[in-house]
């Protein structure tokens, strides 16, 4: 596990075993505040080990950005802290988590370890705020790569930690590009010293424009080039040729599984465009009087 002091009580903490996902901590003179937990036990151990015994402070809230699993199944390494989230993020684990740890637990033992522990407190709508120490919080939707999506920005440092709201190659599987877009561009005008990615490194002032608008070309590119893909003879093969480089991105993000979620990205969209044009294509309805 990587770690570094972005500012003053805040600390960004990275895995080394899984997607270089990320999380945070903020620390008060009392307790802290962390920001999404590492994908695996002994990460997320190590994490804490570290808040408590090097800052000196436990944990008393916990942050989910999230439901995806490599960004909460560490909740329950935190016990008695109340974990926050959107409503939509303890409704998805509700109904979708137990199975996918249960499967999780076949394929690697180490996640027997782990307990699904949903969020206590939630919101749907505006924001929330949280006071650390010197520190003011402000938790508001990201929607676009998952539905229930937040960021949270140090409003003194304007440091942002935009969950999976901002990676190195945005991810729409379990999302909405437009949405996804919109936030994007919504984090642009932030007037932001640094934005922590949900995964990979920092990102920091005179980077952010450009990593703003690279992420924008992406999206739009992967639209333009599944669409030119559906007007071909054979379509499937077609989006096979739609590469990420192309496409503005290299394959070597995220330790080289950028490639692999690039493909995901277009046979996704691919299925949401076949689905909006068929819904365009059904009938109204008969609106006779028969």
């Amino acid at each position: 596990m990587q770690r570094e002091r972005v500012s003053e009580n805040v600390y960004w903490f990275q895995s080394e075993v899984y997607a270089q996902v990320t999380a945070g901590a903020i620390t008060g003179p009392n307790w802290a505040v962390i920001i999404d937990t590492l994908a695996l036990p002994e990460e997320t151990l190590a994490m804490r080990s570290y808040i408590e015994e090097q800052l000196g402070v436990p944990v008393r809230y916990v942050i989910n950005t999230h439901y995806h699993a490599d960004h909460t199944w560490g909740n329950c390494f935190f016990p008695g802290a109340t974990i926050l989230a959107h409503s939509l993020c303890r409704q998805a684990m509700l109904e979708i988590g137990q199975t996918a740890l249960e499967a999780a637990r076949r394929q690697n033992p180490a996640f027997k370890q782990v307990k699904l522990l949903p969020p206590h407190l939630t919101f749907s709508d505006g924001s929330l705020s949280l006071r650390v120490g010197k520190k003011n919080l402000i938790l508001f939707p990201t929607p676009g790569h998952s539905r229930d999506g937040i960021s949270v920005l140090i409003e003194e440092d304007r440091v942002l930690f935009a969950g999976d709201a901002f990676l190195p190659l945005p991810y729409v599987v379990d999302g909405n590009l437009d949405q996804l877009s919109n936030t994007i561009k919504k984090i642009g005008k932030m007037g932001l010293e640094n934005i922590i990615q949900g995964h990979g490194d920092i990102i920091l002032r005179g980077e952010i424009d450009d990593a703003v608008r690279e992420n924008l070309e992406y999206l739009a590119c992967v639209r333009k080039m599944v669409k030119a893909a559906m007007r071909r003879k054979n379509p499937i093969e077609a989006l096979e040729e739609i590469d990420i480089v192309d496409c503005g991105k290299n394959r070597v993000y995220l330790g080289g599984l950028a490639n692999d979620l690039h493909r995901r990205n277009v046979r996704h969209l691919y299925r949401s465009l076949l689905q909006e044009e068929a819904q365009l294509a059904s009938p109204v309805g008969d609106q006779s009087d028969d």
